[in-house]
């Protein structure tokens, strides 16, 4: 690979006018840019990044602080998969690249923990880090919001985080499960439970709310039996379902606060005899591929996945240009209606 000091010889001009024509092209004149970049070109020339960020004291790397909790599949789940597709590809848009800054269960073996964010921030300063994008197991929101106070461009994703250069970008949780509960009322149940995702999870508590808030628009009371905590994946769907088929009054229709957990669920109920939709109704939430595909098609709420992470590119490109934001990104979600709830109450 070609060097800085390769392409000042072959353009005769310093080392130094090389590196301005990259990192302060303003101050070089227009012929000797050109002839730079052209003799870049040809040698297939790329600057140090890590040079270019001890000299300008800025980067264009992104960190990804991602606590992916060593007792679940983070990486495998087919939401966040999507959601940092759109993530690096707004990021890349803009010139920027993501930096792993994962924790992971070998990590926590050697010390290294979201309980002290200090040695990430320390860490981000170091390497001169844009910014960080923050992704919550659903245990870390108060490190999180350390995060949030450092002064460091930060955007999470999923957690309220609140200080002087953070926000944070969500779906309409709450809503989104509303009018899910509200069209299973609307089909003529009355006996509709729901698997939350984990405690303290703030798109699970969120969309538990919207649940409890649907049934008591319709005059119906939350039964504590119908209220079981998954963790988002499907086994869980598959054990709380297990569960409710086990009450003396099982429902006669689910409202699951994930896709993953929804089709858990339906194996669950197949294996009891069940057939959904015409025993059981069912509806998920996220709209992840699965859910179009399995039969039936799970009726689901939709998050803009692609669109959550190009929200989260753009709030972060903001706080470091100085721009903004203004607050909070909150997004649509949206019911999408498909086989697996028209079963309706006997």
């Amino acid at each position: 690979m070609a060097t800085g000091r390769e392409i000042a010889q072959l353009c005769g001009v310093s080392v130094a006018t090389v590196s301005r024509v990259f990192n302060q092209p303003e101050t070089v004149n227009e012929d000797t840019r050109e002839r730079v970049l052209r003799v870049a070109k040809e040698l297939d020339y790329r600057p140090n990044e890590s040079a270019r960020a001890l000299s300008t004291k800025q980067s264009t790397m992104i960190g990804l602080v991602w606590d992916t909790d060593h007792r679940r599949p983070g990486w495998r789940h087919p939401y966040l998969q999507d959601l940092l597709i759109g993530l690096k590809s707004a990021l890349s848009a803009h010139g920027y690249h993501l930096l792993m800054l994962a924790t992971s269960g070998d990590a926590r073996e050697v010390g290294a923990s979201l309980a002290d964010p200090v040695g990430y921030v320390n860490m981000t300063r170091r390497h001169h880090l844009g910014g960080l994008v923050l992704i919550d197991s659903g245990s870390d929101a108060e490190a999180f919001g350390a995060f949030a106070q450092s002064g460091v461009p930060c955007v999470a994703l999923d957690v309220a985080v609140e200080g002087p250069r953070a926000t944070y970008v969500t779906s309409d949780n709450a809503g989104g499960a509303r009018a899910a509960v509200a069209h299973l009322v609307g089909l003529g149940h009355s006996r509709i439970a729901t698997i939350t995702g984990p405690p303290g999870n703030q798109p699970s508590e969120a969309r538990l709310s919207g649940y409890r808030e649907a049934l008591r628009d319709a005059g119906v009371e939350p039964l504590a039996d119908y209220v079981v905590a998954g963790d988002f994946y499907r086994a869980s769907g598959t054990a709380a379902m297990q569960r409710f088929l086990a009450l003396d009054e099982p429902p006669t229709a689910v409202f699951a606060s994930s896709d993953e957990m929804a089709v858990g669920a339906l194996l669950a109920a197949r294996a009891a005899g069940l057939r959904v939709p015409q025993d059981l109704a069912l509806v998920g939430f996220d709209d992840i591929e699965i859910a179009s595909v399995v039969e039936p098609a799970l009726t689901t709420v939709a998050q803009d996945k692609p669109g959550f992470g190009v929200a989260a590119a753009k709030a972060i490109m903001a706080m470091i240009t100085g721009s903004g934001p203004d607050g909070p990104v909150v997004l649509p979600a949206q019911l999408v209606v498909r086989d697996s709830c028209g079963a309706r109450q006997v």
